[in-house]
C-alpha cells in the first residue's frame, strides 16, 4: 500500500529537467519585464536620468581622468621601458627586477613627462591669452567703430559693389552697427557673466580645488593602471571569458583589440597633428603680424582636433575677431588659414594619421554630425573612431554571412551586378546596351 502511494506521489511530481526549464523561462520573463520597465523610466524620466547620470560622472571624473591619461601616455611608457630594459638588463643580474625597475621608472618618466608640458603651455600660453583678452576689451569699441567707418568707406568708392549688394538686399551700410550691437547686446554681457562667475570667490576657488584634486587622483590612478596593465587586461580577459563561451568571447577580445588600434591611432595622431598645426599658425601669424595672433593659434590648434569641419569652426571666430581690428589682415588670415589647412589635409595628416579609421569622407562626415548631435563637442572628436569600430564590426558580419552563402565579398563584385542565380549562386551581370 505504501509502494503504491509512493509510486503515484513520484508520478504526480514535476521531473527535474522540466523544473530547470520553467525556472529558465521565468528567469527570462524577469528580466525581459524589468527591461522594459527600465526601458520606460528611462523615456518617461529623461531629464532625470540625466542628472544622475551627471552625478555619477562627476563621482567618477577622476577615474576617467586616470583612464584617459594612462592611455594616452602609454605608448611613452611603453617606449621609455623598452630603452631602459635595454639600459638595465645587462647591468641587473635579476631579468625580473631589471623589467620591474624599467616600468616603474618608464610609468615616473611618462607621467613628468605629461605634468611638463601641461607647465609649458600654461606657462607660455596664460599670459598670452588674458593679455590677448584685456586688449581686445578695450579695444573692441574702437574696433568696431573703425570697422565702419572701412565699410563705409569702401562702399563710397565701388558703386558697382554697392548696386549688387542693393539688388541683393543685403544693407552692408549697417554691418559695423550690426556687428556692435551683437557685441552689445549678446556677446559681452554673457562674457561679463562667466567672468563674474570665474572671479567669484567660493565657486571659483571651490571648483579649481575640486578639479585639481580630481586631477591628482587621476594621476595615481593613471600610475597604477600603467604599472600593472597586464594585470587588469589579464581581468579584463577572465570577466569575458567568464561571462561568454570561448567562441564569442575570441570576438569580443579582437574587438576590443581592434578599437584600441582604432582610438589609439586616432585620438594621438589627432592631438599630434593638432599641435603641429597650431605651432605653424602661430609661426604665420607672428610673421603676417595678425593681431591676437596667440589666441587665434589655440582656437585653430584646438579645434582642429575635430575631424573634416574642425578648421571652419575655428576660422570662423577668428576671422571676425581679426578683421574687427585690420579688416585686410582677417583676409590675408583667411587665406592663410585655407593653406594651411590644405596642406593639413593632404601633406601633414595623411603622414600622421595614415588610414587608422578606414572610413571613406562620406562615412566621417555622417559620423561626426551624429556624433555632435548627440553628444556635442566629445561626440564630434569621438564619433569618427567610434563609427569606425561599428563600421568594422557590420563589414566582418556582412563578409561572414556571404562566405556562409558562398558568394563574393568584395564591394567591387556587386556594384554592375543584376541579381544572384537562385539555382547556381552566382551573380549574374545586367548587359550593357
Amino acid at each position: 500500500m505504501e509502494e503504491t502511494r509512493e509510486k503515484n506521489r513520484k508520478k504526480k511530481a514535476v521531473p527535474e529537467w522540466d523544473l530547470k526549464k520553467y525556472i529558465v523561462i521565468a528567469t527570462v520573463t524577469f528580466i525581459t519585464f524589468c527591461c522594459c520597465i527600465l526601458f520606460f523610466f528611462f523615456i518617461y524620466r529623461y531629464h532625470g536620468f540625466t542628472a544622475y547620470w551627471q552625478k555619477i560622472m562627476g563621482i567618477l571624473q577622476p577615474i576617467i581622468m586616470g583612464f584617459i591619461v594612462a592611455y594616452l601616455l602609454n605608448p611613452v611608457m611603453a617606449f621609455l621601458e623598452g630603452y631602459l630594459l635595454r639600459y638595465l638588463k645587462p647591468r641587473v643580474k635579476d631579468e625580473r627586477k631589471a623589467k620591474k625597475m624599467s616600468r616603474s621608472l618608464g610609468t615616473l618618466g611618462a607621467i613628468a613627462f605629461f605634468l611638463l608640458i601641461i607647465f609649458l603651455l600654461l606657462y607660455m600660453m596664460i599670459p598670452e591669452l588674458i593679455k590677448s583678452i584685456q586688449n581686445m576689451m578695450v579695444n573692441l569699441p574702437a574696433e568696431l567703430g573703425e570697422f565702419d567707418d572701412w565699410v563705409s568707406k569702401v562702399m563710397a568708392e565701388d558703386s558697382q559693389m554697392r548696386e549688387w549688394l542693393e539688388i541683393l538686399g543685403i544693407d552692408i551700410s549697417s554691418a559695423g552697427g550690426y556687428v556692435e550691437k551683437l557685441f552689445q547686446t549678446q556677446i559681452l554681457p554673457q562674457i561679463n557673466t562667466y567672468l563674474s562667475y570665474v572671479a567669484s570667490i567660493t565657486t571659483g576657488v571651490i571648483n579649481a580645488v575640486k578639479l585639481l584634486f580630481n586631477f591628482a587622483i587621476g594621476l595615481v590612478i593613471a600610475i597604477y593602471l600603467l604599472t600593472s596593465k597586464e594585470t587588469f587586461i589579464g581581468q579584463a580577459k577572465k570577466i569575458v571569458y567568464t561571462l561568454l563561451p570561448p567562441r564569442y568571447g575570441n570576438v569580443v577580445i579582437h574587438t576590443m583589440r581592434i578599437s584600441d588600434q582604432m582610438f589609439g591611432g586616432f585620438i594621438s595622431g589627432k592631438i599630434l597633428d593638432s599641435a603641429i598645426i597650431g605651432v605653424i599658425c602661430y609661426v604665420g601669424l607672428i610673421i603676417l603680424r595678425v593681431p591676437y595672433s596667440l589666441l587665434v593659434a589655440v582656437i585653430v590648434g584646438v579645434t582642429n582636433v575635430i575631424p573634416f569641419f574642425g578648421p571652419f569652426i575655428g576660422a570662423v571666430p577668428s576671422v571676425i575677431l581679426i578683421a574687427l581690428a585690420d579688416p585686410i589682415k582677417g583676409l590675408y588670415f583667411l587665406i592663410f588659414v585655407l593653406v594651411l589647412q590644405q596642406v593639413d589635409g593632404n601633406i601633414i595628416g595623411p603622414k600622421i594619421l595614415g588610414d587608422s579609421t578606414g572610413l571613406s569622407a562620406f562615412w566621417v562626415v555622417f559620423a561626426i554630425l551624429v556624433g555632435g548631435g548627440l553628444f556635442g563637442f566629445m561626440g564630434m572628436l569621438l564619433g569618427v573612431p567610434t563609427f569606425a569600430v561599428i563600421y568594422y564590426l557590420l563589414r566582418e558580419a556582412a563578409a561572414y554571412i556571404l562566405r556562409k552563402r558562398k558568394l563574393p565579398e568584395e564591394t567591387r563584385d556587386y556594384i554592375r551586378m543584376h541579381n544572384v542565380n537562385t539555382k547556381t549562386g552566382d551573380l549574374c551581370y545586367k548587359e550593357e546596351k
